[in-house]
C-alpha cells in the first residue's frame, strides 16, 4: 500500500487498500510536496498522520462545468423572459389599470372590470370536472354533425358560462372549453391546416357564449 509523506510539516498519510498515490494531490495543505514511500522505517515516530484530498477527475471537472453552464443558462433565460415580459406587457397592463382608475367605465363595464379580467389570466378557477365532459361532447358534435345541430355547441358553451355565479370566471371556463373542443375536433376531422384558426374560433365562441350565459345567470 505505502505512504505519502510531507517533509515540510512532518506528516504522513497511509494509503488504504485499493488506493493509489496517483489519485491524491501532489502538494500537502501546508504547501509542501508529497512523496511516496513504501514504509516509514526512516521517518521520525513523532510525525503526525493526516488526511489528504484526492485529485478531481476529468469526468468530475466536465460534469461541474456542464452543471455551471446549465445553471447560468437557466438564470439568463429566466431573467431575459422576465425582462421581455415587463417590456412588452408590463407597461400595457399598468396602462390598462391606470385607464380604469382615471376614466369612467361605460354601462355594463363597472369600476374594476378591466382589473377583474386581468386577475383571471390564469387557470386557477378552471373547473375541469365540468370543462372536460362538455369539451368531449362538443368535440363529438363538431366531428359527426353539421347544420342546425351545430347550434348545440353554442348552447353548451353558454351553459358552461351559466354554471358560475361569477360572469368572468364562467366566461373563462367557456373559453377553455371552446378552445379544447375545437382543437380536438380539428384533429379528428383531419383539418390540420386549420388547427390554429379553429382553436381560436373555439375560444372566441366560448368567450361570446360564456359571456351570454353568465349574463343570463346574473340577471335571474
Amino acid at each position: 500500500m505505502g505512504y505519502l509523506i510531507c517533509s515540510k510539516c512532518k506528516s504522513y498519510y497511509k494509503l488504504q487498500s485499493g488506493e493509489s498515490a496517483k489519485k491524491f494531490v501532489d502538494k500537502c495543505d501546508c504547501g509542501g510536496k508529497l512523496r511516496y514511500v513504501e514504509n516509514l522505517d526512516f521517518v521520525d515516530p513523532n510525525w503526525k498522520q493526516v488526511s489528504l484530498r484526492k485529485k478531481v477527475t476529468r469526468r468530475e471537472i466536465l460534469r461541474n462545468k456542464i452543471q455551471s453552464v446549465r445553471s447560468i443558462g437557466k438564470m439568463d433565460l429566466k431573467n431575459r423572459l422576465v425582462t421581455i415580459f415587463n417590456d412588452k406587457f408590463g407597461r400595457r397592463v399598468y396602462n390598462a389599470k391606470d385607464w380604469n382608475r382615471k376614466h369612467k367605465s361605460p354601462y355594463g363595464m363597472e369600476t374594476g372590470f378591466i382589473n377583474s379580467i386581468l386577475s383571471e389570466l390564469n387557470f386557477y378557477n378552471i373547473q375541469w370536472a365540468l370543462v372536460i365532459p362538455v369539451a368531449i361532447a362538443i368535440t363529438i358534435i363538431f366531428t359527426i354533425t353539421h347544420g342546425i345541430f351545430s347550434l348545440l355547441i353554442l348552447v353548451l358553451l353558454a351553459a358552461v358560462g351559466y354554471m358560475f355565479n361569477d360572469q368572468i370566471i364562467g366566461t373563462k371556463n367557456a373559453i377553455v372549453t371552446g378552445a379544447i373542443s375545437f382543437f380536438l375536433g380539428s384533429l379528428f376531422t383531419g383539418s390540420f391546416l386549420l388547427l390554429i384558426p379553429l382553436t381560436l374560433l373555439g375560444a372566441i365562441n366560448g368567450a361570446i357564449c360564456g359571456w351570454i350565459g353568465g349574463y343570463i345567470k346574473t340577471r335571474m
